[in-house]
C-alpha cells in the first residue's frame, strides 16, 4: 500500500483543477501531455498544491471536499492560509530526480 495525493493545478492562471493520484509525477506528466480530458484544453498548467494521504479513501474524501470549495478559498489554501502547502516539498524532491521536469513544475 503506497501513498495517495490530492493535488491542485492552476489552469491558464484563472481556475483550479483538483485531482488525486498514487503517482503524482506520472499524473502531472499526463496533464502536460494533454492526456487528461478536463485539463487538455488549457495551455498553461502549474502544479500549485499537494497533500499526501496513506490511503485512497482519505484522499478521495479530501478531493471531494476541495472540489466543493470556491476558487477564492482554493487560492487561500495554496497561499498557506489554512496550513502548510507541501507543493514545494514535492518540487524539491523531484529536483534530485529530473531538473528538466522540475523546471516545468516551477514554470
Amino acid at each position: 500500500m503506497g501513498s495517495w495525493y490530492v493535488y491542485m493545478l492552476l489552469c491558464d492562471q484563472k481556475m483550479f483543477y483538483v485531482g488525486m493520484t498514487n503517482s503524482i509525477l506520472n499524473r502531472f506528466l499526463d496533464h502536460i501531455n494533454k492526456k487528461s480530458f478536463f485539463t487538455k484544453k488549457f495551455s498553461d498548467l502549474k502544479f500549485v498544491y499537494a497533500e499526501r494521504y496513506l490511503d485512497k479513501y482519505q484522499a478521495a474524501k479530501r478531493e471531494r471536499q476541495l472540489k466543493g470549495w470556491s476558487n477564492a478559498k482554493k487560492q487561500l489554501l495554496v497561499k498557506g492560509v489554512f496550513g502548510y502547502n507541501t507543493c514545494t516539498e514535492f518540487v524539491e524532491a523531484l529536483l534530485s530526480q529530473d531538473e528538466n521536469l522540475v523546471s516545468l513544475l516551477r514554470a
